[in-house]
């Protein structure tokens, strides 16, 4: 049996034993987290490690995952990436975030009902992490992408943390162009989070006539993400005339790839990033170009599918509890990380939600 801390506040804390079972389901706060997987996947990792060869990371092999019986069979005649049966998850790699990637992964894999049929690509602007990633997951279907960092240089405004500043950070915005054409929808996760549902569930959202959805949080001041003088120029402002904007965090979206394609979004953020550049209506990275082309037309997803802001603000990154209600995905989002909170021995209540996933380790 495996235990996990479980707090209710910034101080006050208790233990809840996770309660292994067959069937899938999100839990609420109050209650234990849900596994998918049989007890041999959650016994102690074994100690084979890989090591990169610079020797800045080791990481634990991962146990084997394989397919609930009533998974089903995949098309024998539809091979690789294009088989339709898969669910397509995109995640960047990258050294500061890797030990991140390498978690969500872990989580993903670990409760999902079918994780054989979870096809994963991974947005690099580094070369030498396809090998990490292969020993560490071995039977796991991935494609690593390269992102050249120079598509976006140039258009890359100064933000508030110099974090956001990262090119690959914009990778998402070019899904459609990076990913094969047969890959007609996908579920685009940031590296400082864990999932802990059946990640199917999120896949199998309907997005009606939209081409994204993503939990939205319409109680969130709006105005604060656009500088004053965006909001005092109609020819920037107007463009939210006509709809009802809210917030949402892009760390977390199911994309109509399809559909992003045959409008050319690309085009549409880059040019709010050009407009950027000259006139300076933001100051928070890659997230106001998606607000200004998709805020007021989002297919809404429950809020458990991103309890975000657990890494703090983007100066402090100080300590948050979880929102109330029921929790499927848990978002590191902020300055906050817990690998390094925990390296550095300071870790916040909740950093303990994310421990178990990590596979980071040492060689002994």
């Amino acid at each position: 049996m495996l235990w996990v801390i479980r707090f209710s506040g910034f101080f006050s804390a208790a233990l809840v034993m996770i309660v292994l079972s067959p069937s899938l389901q999100s839990f609420p706060p109050a209650e234990a987290i849900r596994s998918s997987r049989l007890d041999s996947y959650l016994r102690l990792p074994s100690f084979q490690v890989y090591t990169s060869p610079d020797d800045r990371f080791t990481f634990r092999k991962a146990f084997r995952f394989r397919n609930n019986d009533e998974c089903g069979f995949a098309d024998p005649k539809t091979t690789g990436v294009c088989d339709p049966s898969l669910v397509h998850v995109a995640i960047t790699l990258d050294v500061q975030y890797l030990r991140g990637s390498i978690a969500a992964v872990h989580s993903i894999l670990q409760h999902s009902l079918c994780p054989e049929n979870i096809f994963f690509h991974f947005l690099v602007s580094e070369t030498d992490l396809e090998t990490l990633v292969r020993s560490t997951f071995p039977q796991l279907k991935f494609k690593v992408y390269y992102f050249d960092p120079e598509i976006v240089r140039n258009l890359i405004s100064s933000s508030v943390r110099q974090a956001l500043e990262q090119p690959l950070n914009y990778a998402r915005n070019y899904l459609a162009a990076l990913l094969e054409p047969c890959v007609r929808r996908v579920i685009y996760l940031d590296s400082d989070l864990i999932v802990v549902d059946d990640i199917s569930k999120l896949w199998s959202t309907n997005l009606g006539s939209r081409t994204i959805g993503a939990p939205e949080y319409c109680h969130a001041n709006f105005t604060k993400y656009f500088t004053n003088s965006f909001w005092s120029d109609d020819r920037f402002s107007g463009t939210f005339r006509g709809r009802k904007p809210c917030y949402f965090n892009t760390g977390v979206m199911v994309i109509d790839l399809a559909k992003w394609r045959r409008v050319r979004f690309t085009k549409r953020i880059e040019r709010w990033m050009e407009i950027q550049k000259s006139d300076r209506i933001y100051e928070l990275g890659s997230l106001p170009p998606f607000l200004l082309v998709f805020a007021g037309r989002v297919a809404p997803i429950g809020h458990r599918w991103n309890q975000h802001g657990l890494g703090g603000d983007n100066v402090r990154g100080s300590c948050r509890d979880l929102h109330p209600g029921p929790v499927s995905l848990l978002h590191w989002s902020g300055s906050g990380k817990p690998w390094l909170r925990m390296d550095s021995k300071k870790p916040c209540p909740l950093d303990a939600l994310w421990a178990p996933y990590d596979l980071y380790g040492h060689p002994h």
